[in-house]
C-alpha cells in the first residue's frame, strides 16, 4: 500500500488520502451519534482518551476536531465523542475537510516519504528488528505501569498538609437539626 501511494503524483496521493481521512473521521462521528446509548459504558471502559476528547470538544469545539488530525492516539476518541455530543453538522464537517486536507497533505510529502526511508534503511537491519521491540517492550512496560499506578489502592494516610479534601467528602453543615 505504501509503494503504491508513494509511487502517485502528489495531487492523487493527496486524493487517496484525504478521502481515507474523511471517510475514516465522519464514519466514526455516525457511529458516536448512533451509539448513544452505550457511551457510558464506552467512557467507562476508555476514560482517559474520551474524557480528553469531550475536555477538547467542549472548550474548543470545531477547532478541536480540526487539530485532532494532527495528533496520534485521541483522533478517534474526538470524532466519536463529537458524534456522541451531536456536534453540529454545520461546524463539524468544515472542521473535518480542513483537518483531513492538512493530514493528507502531511502525510503525502512529509510522512511517506520517512516512513519510505525508515523501512528502506532498516529491511533485512537487525538493528532494525531490536529497536523496533525495545520500542514495544517499552511501551508496554509503561502501559503497564501507568494501569498498575491507577489501580492502586489508596495508603490510608492523611492527605499532605495544604491539599483540599474531594467535594464528595468534603463536611456540609447538619441540617437535620432544627434550632429552636
Amino acid at each position: 500500500m505504501l509503494d503504491a501511494l508513494a509511487a502517485l503524483p502528489f495531487w492523487q496521493a493527496f486524493l487517496a488520502l484525504f478521502a481515507a481521512a474523511m471517510v475514516r473521521s465522519n464514519g466514526t462521528y455516525w457511529v458516536g451519534r448512533g451509539a448513544v446509548a452505550g457511551w457510558g459504558r464506552y467512557r467507562g471502559a476508555h476514560g482517559g482518551p474520551s474524557a480528553r476528547a469531550e475536555t477538547l470538544l467542549t472548550r474548543l469545539g470545531p477547532v478541536a476536531v480540526t487539530l485532532s488530525y494532527l495528533t496520534v492516539g485521541i483522533q478517534t476518541a474526538v470524532h466519536l465523542t463529537a458524534g456522541v455530543m451531536r456536534m453540529s453538522l454545520r461546524w463539524y464537517v468544515p472542521a473535518a475537510v480542513v483537518g483531513s486536507a492538512l493530514w493528507a497533505v502531511l502525510y503525502a510529502t512529509v510522512g511517506l516519504a520517512v516512513v519510505q526511508a525508515w523501512l528502506a534503511a532498516e529491511a533485512g537491519s537487525w538493528w532494525g528488528v531490536a529497536v523496533a521491540g525495545l520500542v514495544v517492550a517499552a511501551t508496554v512496560a509503561a502501559l503497564v505501569a501507568r494501569r498498575r499506578r491507577r489501580s492502586a489502592p489508596a495508603s490510608g494516610l492523611p492527605p499532605p498538609a495544604g491539599t483540599r479534601r474531594p467535594r464528595s467528602v468534603a463536611r456540609r453543615p447538619d441540617t437535620t437539626r432544627t434550632r429552636v
